[in-house]
């Protein structure tokens, strides 16, 4: 390289690094790894092979006891490196956690492995009573993306109610990127959830589900208006939808807001809907009818 390459090439080097200072948004690194995508989605796979053995990998042979062990040694080592790495990402929890303490939190995780097995099968159950095209519950498990997405959900969840920064996030983006489906790993969803289809839905951070909750594709459970403090800065408050037991809410409609849609209601395809309804309401989108002499006119 010639000099006066070498020379702008250090000009563009220091340009970038004062930018990087300048921008305030990129944090200062501890010399810590980021939490590894690749390395995040190898746990999930690993979390999908112990809960549902043979479904998402080929069974070279009988599961043992000992191969059993061997799995769930192998999620503990992920988990620790993980968490520990996700642990540092936030400058403020540098230091604070040590390595005993990711060890600690991945067997925590672990330990609600059979939660999420049952929350997962009530899924897996309510998508097979909802879709008569489904023929078994296996085909469910491996067909279909929703299931997919409430899997890396489920985690997701229990790792963000453990206080694991990022970790969480990158598990539901994952699946957004894989199925079209958005949900955030705060909301809180009950059991017997089912997604028809599935493209499309979002389902907001405060969302709080209950149980037989029933969404078709292009359901968005989102935020009306944000609240901003004296810096203009969203607050992380509840702003969005509460939706009791029992509700279908049919595809594209849009419930917007910290509204409560009351048990047992169906809300149609294609509504906008920004107030809460009573328990056992039936909204439907309103067709437009064209004026008398307009109708005339075209017939």
């Amino acid at each position: 390289m010639d000099h006066l390459s070498a020379i702008r090439l250090k000009e563009i080097e220091t340009m970038i690094r004062r930018e990087t200072a300048e921008s305030g948004i990129i944090p200062q690194r501890s010399g810590r790894p980021l939490p590894n995508i690749a390395k995040l989605e190898q746990m999930v796979d690993l979390v999908k092979e112990i809960l549902f053995p043979g479904f998402f990998s080929e069974l070279k042979e009988e599961i043992t006891p000992e191969h059993f062990s061997k799995q769930l040694e192998s999620l503990s080592e992920l988990l620790k490196d993980q968490i520990s790495n996700g642990l540092y990402f936030t400058i403020e929890q540098a230091g604070q956690k040590t390595e005993t303490d990711a060890l600690q939190l991945a067997l925590t995780f672990m330990a609600r492995l059979p939660e999420i097995k049952r929350l997962l099968c009530t899924d897996v159950k309510a998508m097979y009573n909802n879709d008569p095209a489904a023929k078994s519950f296996g085909e469910v498990i491996i067909c279909y993306p929703s299931i997919q997405a409430m899997i890396h959900y489920r985690i997701a969840h229990e790792l963000l109610l453990l206080g694991i920064p990022l970790l969480p996030r990158i598990i539901t983006e994952l699946a957004h990127s894989a199925y079209g489906i958005d949900i955030h790993p705060g909301a809180q969803i009950g059991e017997y959830f089912s997604i028809d289809h599935g493209t499309g839905v979002v389902i907001g951070e405060t969302c709080i589900i209950g149980s037989h909750v029933h969404l078709y594709q292009g359901v968005t459970l989102g935020a009306k208006s944000l609240v901003l403090d004296e810096r203009g800065i969203p607050l992380n408050i509840p702003r969005h939808p509460i939706i009791e037991d029992n509700v279908v809410i049919y595809s594209n409609s849009t419930v917007l807001g910290r509204i409560t849609i009351g048990r047992d209601s169906v809300i149609g395809g294609n509504v906008w809907l920004t107030h809460s309804v009573p328990p056992n309401s039936r909204i439907i989108q309103h067709r437009a009818s064209m004026n008398k002499e307009k109708e005339a006119s075209l017939s």
